[in-house]
């Protein structure tokens, strides 16, 4: 039986990925800061989880694991008076010294990268080698950490980065401020589609589901020298978010109308600013990016996940019809990263160095 170390445990691909291991046979220990444990969609299976900051994790937390899957990150922007290295800086300098541990403890290292590092592209096709150009703070997180792992690589020590397509589908600790599920959830909970930006940038998507099942592929693979770095999703899910939205309308039914931020005259002032993203200034998005994704399928035997967007999308609405899924849930702050971390600021619960003042 492998034994795997979860980082964000209790996030929103954790709250798949840890039950998804453990039915699988594998045993499961998480680690998690807690920010978002109590902000369930739906109850969430029990696991083994120690609530703790990754900083504060020791040589001695990783001991008697095979594996190390590195999911705890900060995924908002900085927010406040915070600037980009004041909110990311710690996650680079803890991600390096778990991977420098499991190095030394000959323990399996997956880092959850992201394909934002692409940033924007020609509207080509781009694969592993193509040029990148990370756009955001967390982009350029995940480029710096896939770095560190270059440098600590050699033949003995071989980490994963998986560059994850963006993400979706239904998931306990859910989150509403990533596109589809954005989409998704306004189109049950306000019966309105409306797009922060003109709709024409590229995205692939991968299913929160398929994202489990990418990291078991990586926990089984053969070993070889150096970082691997991998895209992971599927080349046929690429999209325009114009696109997604017709998709959504489509499946609530045809009859949820399709409109943009700054035409949308039912969206109350709560709501738009959910919807507003600040990385979109006058609703123009530069990221943009299409990705092959063949080097994994060739990498990892038999690597086939099993959601697309375009089945997953009905079932999602369904799946929130049938939880009675209100406008107050769809606007509820837990489900968004950056609005979550301003308010836990604002009330004094956590402090600068994004640590709880209070007891989680």
């Amino acid at each position: 039986m492998k034994r795997v170390l979860v980082t964000g445990s209790l996030g929103y691909v954790g709250s798949i990925l840890c039950p998804y291991l453990l039915a699988r046979g594998y045993e499961v220990h998480g680690y998690d800061t807690g920010f978002f444990k109590d902000e369930l969609l739906y109850p969430a299976p029990a696991y083994d989880t120690t609530i703790k900051d990754a900083r504060d994790l020791t040589k001695d937390d990783l001991k008697g694991f095979d594996a190390l899957v590195h999911l705890a990150a900060i995924s908002n922007d900085p927010f406040g008076s915070m600037g980009e290295e004041e909110v990311y800086g710690p996650t680079r300098v803890y991600a390096k010294m778990l991977a420098a541990w499991c190095k030394e403890l000959g323990i399996d290292f997956i880092f959850a990268s992201s394909c934002s590092v692409y940033g924007a592209s020609t509207g080509d096709l781009t694969d592993e080698d193509g040029p990148l150009a990370p756009l955001t703070p967390y982009s350029r997180n995940k480029l710096a950490i896939e770095s560190d792992l270059k440098e600590l690589a050699d033949d003995k020590f071989s980490p994963i980065a998986l560059r994850f397509a963006t993400a979706y589908g239904l998931s306990p600790r859910m989150r509403f401020d990533i596109v589809i599920n954005m989409l998704v959830g306004m189109a049950v909970g306000k019966k309105a589609v409306v797009l922060n930006s003109a709709g024409t940038a590229w995205r692939p998507f991968i299913h929160v589901e398929d994202m489990a099942y990418t990291i078991e592929c990586a926990l089984n693979r053969s070993r070889a020298g150096g970082l691997l770095i991998l895209n992971a999703g599927q080349t046929e899910e690429n999209f325009q978010i114009k696109d997604i939205a017709h998709m959504v309308s489509e499946g609530a039914g045809g009859n949820v109308p399709v409109s943009f931020l700054t035409e949308a005259k039912t969206l109350d002032k709560e709501s738009a600013e959910l919807v507003r993203d600040r990385k979109v200034p006058d609703g123009k998005d530069a990221r943009t990016y299409r990705v092959s994704f063949e080097k994994i399928k060739k990498t990892l035997p038999d690597y086939a996940p099993t959601h697309t967007v375009a089945s997953a999308i009905p079932d999602m609405i369904r799946e929130l019809q049938d939880m009675n899924f209100s406008e107050q849930d769809f606007k509820r702050i837990g489900f968004y990263r950056l609005q979550k971390m301003e308010q836990l600021f604002k009330n004094d619960e956590v402090d600068h160095n994004l640590r709880w003042v209070k007891s989680a």
